[in-house]
């Protein structure tokens, strides 16, 4: 029975998860019961057009993916502390899909789903902070990044899952597993950008959201 276990691809075990963490998601976005007006719209539009061009500044550049850029998450972030999770989460959404119609890479329809559709998706989840101190905001920025890191980290592993040991390889480093490697080569790119989205919230955060809510 436990060979049977250890025999079973790593799809099989990440795609439950991926269709659990989506029906969440939808549950979220259809208990929104929040109407957009203009104002909203806008805003929306305006932070996932400003992530967008943000991200396609890449202060440096993995070789198989991922960037560190100069804040591309914050946009989306304070649109979601301005408005709740339910539009932040939306809005996430059509930027994830903006992502891999940019030049995004396919596996199969799990990493996809975990690399563009959750990953960008749950940025979202910084609208934990809205309607609260301003410290919830620094809170959520992080929190919200480790939910994107988990899925990138996952989308990881199904890339590496089959890829030999001799092969794990970031510059000088060599690995031993594929989730040493994923935890690595995502950490990479995600913790550098997680930081200047925090110094950036400190330095303009609070103008930000008055810009956004149009106060």
């Amino acid at each position: 029975m436990f060979k049977k276990f250890a025999e079973t691809p790593l799809t099989l075990w990440i795609a439950p998860a991926v269709v659990v963490a989506l029906c969440v998601i939808f549950a979220a976005l259809v208990k929104t019961r929040r109407k957009w007006n203009a104002r909203m719209l806008a805003s929306g539009a305006l932070c996932v057009a400003l992530s967008f061009v943000l991200s396609c500044i890449r202060l440096y550049r993995m070789p198989t993916g991922g960037s560190v850029t100069p804040g591309s998450m914050l946009p989306l972030m304070l649109f979601s502390v301005a408005y709740g999770a339910g539009p932040g989460l939306l809005a996430g959404l059509v930027y994830g899909v903006l992502q891999y119609l940019q030049g995004g890479w396919w596996l199969n329809v799990w990493q996809f789903l975990l690399d563009y559709i959750l990953a960008f998706t749950v940025l979202g989840l910084a609208g934990i902070a809205h309607n609260k101190s301003e410290k919830w905001m620094y809170l959520s920025i992080p929190f919200a990044a480790l939910m994107r890191a988990l899925c990138a980290f996952l989308a990881g592993l199904m890339w590496v899952a089959d890829t030999p040991v001799s092969e794990l390889v970031i510059g000088n480093w060599q690995f031993s597993t594929p989730v040493t490697y994923s935890l690595v080569y995502n950490g990479a790119y995600l913790i550098p950008d997680t930081l200047i989205c925090l110094l950036l919230a400190a330095l303009v955060g609070k103008r930000l959201l008055k810009a956004i809510k149009g106060n």
